[in-house]
């Protein structure tokens, strides 16, 4: 999965340098593998990649690849390898409106079910209105000073469950643009025969990620 996230990313008009964070055990066989695929130094208009070693956790992680950015990079898109086959429009349409002047930028898809909201004994307590209503994904789009500054507010020990959190936290203006539906996530048996026919339709009409 890693290797179908950091080729989409690393080909995608937008962006200059793709970062990623690993175990730091596992930063040395990332690198590898990233080489073994041509992913490590630009080529063919595909960006180049470091690896660095994450945190403990997710936040952490995010926080310690901002570090090594170089300074003339003022847009930050952080994006989960567990979504594995976005599609590089998306990833340049976050990096477009971001540079159109939000603070943070995230993509997100309409609910299709029906959502509830339950208290701890699993008793509902409200149907919530789809309308208002976006399953985010990945990548998230930032102004680096403001997600520098957001990591620079978070608590630590209160971990958010994604970026554009911290963002709104501190009183950023977070805005939603249509997602797709190839970025989901890849976290479910039923998730990977998905992203099996995405990837055998997407061989059989030449394109590689």
């Amino acid at each position: 999965m890693l290797v179908h996230a950091v080729r989409a990313l690393a080909s995608a008009h937008s962006v200059d340098l793709v970062v990623v964070a690993a175990p730091a055990e596992g930063v040395a066989d990332v690198e590898q593998l990233l080489a073994e695929h041509g992913l490590m130094d630009a080529a063919g208009g595909r960006a180049a990649s470091i690896v660095v070693a994450g945190g403990d956790t997710r936040q952490a992680s995010v926080a310690r690849a901002l570090l090594v950015l170089p300074t003339d990079i003022d847009v930050v898109l952080v994006h989960d390898a567990a979504r594995p086959l976005v599609p590089t429009s998306l990833v340049d349409a976050v990096a477009t409106a971001v540079r159109s002047g939000a603070d943070a930028v995230v993509p997100g898809l309409p609910v299709a079910d029906t959502v509830k909201a339950v208290d701890l004994h699993g008793v509902v307590e409200a149907t919530l209105d789809r309308a208002v209503l976006r399953a985010i994904q990945t990548p998230q789009g930032f102004r680096r000073a403001m997600l520098t500054a957001a990591h620079a507010a978070a608590d630590p020990d209160a971990p958010a469950t994604d970026d554009a959190g911290l963002v709104e936290a501190i009183g950023g203006r977070v805005v939603v643009v249509p997602g797709d539906d190839e970025a989901f996530k890849v976290t479910r048996p039923l998730d990977l025969v998905l992203a099996e026919a995405v990837l055998a339709r997407r061989r059989a009409a030449g394109v590689v990620a």
